[in-house]
């Protein structure tokens, strides 16, 4: 939950910066400006709900309900898929074009945090931390090593690559 219109510094600054390092937490937006363009405005920059002052409290706590349901249904997801890659994580499983992939637990790991995330680049510090449970220099090589195996594997014998690797700034999952 976050305010608007904060001393110091505006609300959707703060969620920008969050969605620009990949934080998908729902935010919900409480302010006093309820015209549409401003809830517009808000929701657009990253929002995902937006209740305007003076507001009841018990409609508060069930939009931050329905934020954690929402949430909660999206990890709980099983199966991920990126154009013709599949990741099962109840049997543990990968597969590209009905092809099955055998990967090493920490390419699985590695494979469905990019998958949870396709379509966005994933900087070396987001895999680190999400990944390795490391938090140390980025700069060590263990990512590179990781990612080019688990990218041998995914993309041997198919002629579109799928684990894109995005210049100074990580990689990207994304097909096409």
């Amino acid at each position: 939950v976050i305010d608007r219109m904060m001393p110091r510094r505006d609300g959707l600054s703060v969620i920008a910066g969050l969605r620009s390092r990949g934080n998908t937490t729902p935010v919900l937006i409480l302010s006093a400006l309820g015209e549409v363009d401003d809830r517009v405005t808000g929701l657009r920059a990253g929002g995902d709900d937006y209740l305007t002052k003076p507001y009841a409290f018990s409609e508060l706590l069930a939009r931050v309900e329905v934020l954690n349901r929402r949430a909660s249904a999206k990890e709980a997801e099983t199966v991920y898929r990126v154009g013709d890659l599949e990741l099962d994580r109840l049997s543990h499983s990968v597969r590209r074009a009905s092809r099955e992939i055998t990967l090493q637990p920490r390419e699985f790991r590695l494979l469905e945090y990019l998958m949870r995330h396709a379509g966005q680049v994933v900087t070396r510090t987001m895999l680190l931390e999400n990944v390795w449970d490391y938090h140390f220099d980025p700069q060590t090589n263990v990512i590179d090593v990781h990612v080019s195996r688990l990218r041998g594997k995914i993309e041997k014998g198919f002629d579109k690559p799928i684990l894109h690797t995005v210049r100074g700034a990580g990689y990207m999952l994304k097909s096409g």
